[in-house]
């Protein structure tokens, strides 16, 4: 008797539920399980703090998913997706009270810079010029299988310049900002993005990761979704259900069954089974779908102890705020009114501090957190008049060793959680917005080992399925060996954050997934996708 399902995808964060749509879309019949009680993973809105606050509890905006055909592809619009387009797309304050806005008109962003230095804001100007030459082919290396390292360098080799382009990629952000800029407050504009994928200013590969962040929200802008993150995987489960797919939340995936090298089954937690007629698509991180999922005996040693070395970036720690009403920035109205605030001091050192002491396993002196303004961003998601606001303090220890704050004298996160965060908002409150503290109404902490306890795909509280490092990218995300989204398990393939081009709410990773999925089972994609 054949298989219910053609397509099993564990795990419905935004990248399994593309994968799964296009799945569906060429005619599989596609079950997505979810351990979850509702779907989205880290795309995902949530009552978490109180009645009428809606909380984004991990992703927050959209911005290099502007790049993804999947949003016309899957017709998102359709199903509920749609976007608000902020402005300013973000803020950078500074302890003396002053600023940069990035705005979504490039003279008003210029302008801010110009505040600080003429020379920044022509160099600015000049950098999102280049940018705009360059976007399609970007665009296309996100949307497509990467390359493998001899065709990409050849190509490197045999375009103009294309040897000053892999310096570029390599290059840390110390050494490209201070070729390139003048002032520190600029320096700081640019290296705070680094901190959203886990870069110190030292880390190679950080010049290039500071660049795209800042060009594509110049470009594209710092985008919310209207009425919550959850609209995107809900847009994506509409589409996946119109094609015949379905979706079980609360369904924990504990084992793929395997025979003769081929997956027919998994296993749930409560031990059903689940027969799977053609293949598996996982959405989970790549350690725990190698290690757990398929086991050492079906991937061999050689591959275990790979992935077992696998980097996982760098762990973090989230503060969710229930506000009495929106809050005042020492910097001004321009930093209430942007989604994303960045405070830190001008100094390339805060960070490098920052990062040597979370990499010792201690508590930092002077934590750095990406300050989102939910409610600025939508102000459906808190009842009228007031506030909603999401700290996500990075990096931090997963282990805690030492405490550089002076502060906290808890080792374990579980007592040092709540004291950190008030460390935490009583910096904030002291150096960036004076009014912070007395406007809470309530808090929610989640620490590293929250996280990981709370999403199984967030091991040690990391929230990128692997490091931003120049070895786990592109063919070698996560390893070589599985750097094309294909397991040893002949039909089981990632899909996930895990595999190129990596973390954020892009849909590539599902989308690629899918187009070598479309190659192995002999189906055209551009045919399908001309299908309506």
């Amino acid at each position: 008797m054949p298989a219910k399902y053609d397509a099993i995808v564990i795990g419905s964060g935004h990248n399994g539920l593309t994968c799964a749509c296009y799945l569906a879309k060429a005619g599989l019949k596609v079950l997505v399980l979810e351990q979850y009680h509702s779907i989205g993973g880290m795309t995902n809105t949530e009552e978490l703090i109180l009645p009428g606050f809606q909380s984004d509890t991990h992703a927050f905006c959209v911005q290099v998913g502007s790049f993804s055909p999947a949003l016309h592809e899957l017709q998102l619009a359709r199903y509920g997706f749609e976007l608000i387009y902020s402005d300013p797309c973000f803020s950078h304050v500074f302890p003396n009270g002053r600023s940069i806005s990035v705005r979504r008109n490039v003279d008003e962003t210029c302008q801010s810079i110009a505040q600080f230095s003429k020379m920044d804001s022509a160099t600015w100007r000049a950098l999102f010029e280049r940018f705009l030459t360059v976007k399609d082919q970007i665009a296309a290396s996100f949307n497509t299988p990467p390359p493998s390292f001899a065709d990409q360098a050849s190509t490197l080799q045999n375009l103009p310049g294309g040897l000053d382009e892999y310096r570029f990629q390599l290059q840390t952000f110390r050494s490209w900002c201070n070729e390139m800029f003048e002032v520190d407050e600029t320096k700081a504009l640019f290296g705070s993005w680094d901190l959203h994928v886990g870069t110190s200013p030292d880390d190679v590969g950080g010049a290039s990761m500071a660049w795209l962040f800042t060009m594509v929200i110049q470009h594209f802008g710092n985008n919310v979704v209207k009425g919550g993150m959850r609209n995107l995987p809900l847009a994506l489960a509409g589409f996946l259900e119109a094609h015949g797919g379905e979706i079980k939340t609360e369904a924990r995936v504990n084992d793929i069954i395997v025979e003769n090298g081929k997956a027919i089954a998994v296993r749930l937690a409560g031990g059903e089974e689940v027969e799977v007629g053609t293949l598996v698509a996982s959405n989970v991180d790549p350690q725990q779908l190698v290690l757990h999922l398929l086991g050492e005996d079906r991937v061999g040693t050689n591959l275990a102890k790979k992935m077992r070395q696998y980097e996982l970036g760098e762990s973090v720690m989230v503060v969710y705020l229930a506000l009495d009403s929106p809050v005042e920035y020492k910097a001004g109205p321009l930093a209430g009114q942007s989604v994303y605030v960045h405070p830190t001091p001008a100094s390339l050192d805060y960070f490098s501090r920052l990062f040597h002491e979370v990499r010792g396993g201690r508590l930092p002196a002077e934590p750095f957190c990406l300050v989102c303004n939910d409610s600025a961003g939508d102000s459906t998601r808190v009842p009228s008049g007031r506030g909603l606001m999401k700290l996500v303090v990075q990096p931090v220890p997963y282990a805690l060793k030492d405490d550089a704050t002076g502060k906290i004298r808890g080792r374990t996160w579980n007592e040092a959680k709540e004291p950190f965060a008030d460390y935490v908002i009583d910096r904030l409150t002291r150096d960036y917005i004076p009014d912070l503290r007395n406007k809470i109404l309530k808090r929610v902490v989640h620490s590293p080992k929250d996280l990981e306890e709370l999403m199984p795909s967030a091991p040690q509280g990391t929230i990128t399925h692997g490091a931003f490092v120049p070895y786990q990218m592109g063919s070698m995300r996560p390893i070589p060996e599985l750097g094309h989204y294909r397991s040893p398990v002949r039909n089981v393939y990632l899909c996930g954050s895990g595999s190129h081009p990596g973390a954020g709410v892009t849909m590539a990773p599902g989308r690629n997934a899918a187009q070598i999925i479309y190659q192995d089972l002999n189906l055209d994609f551009a045919k399908t996708l001309a299908t309506h």
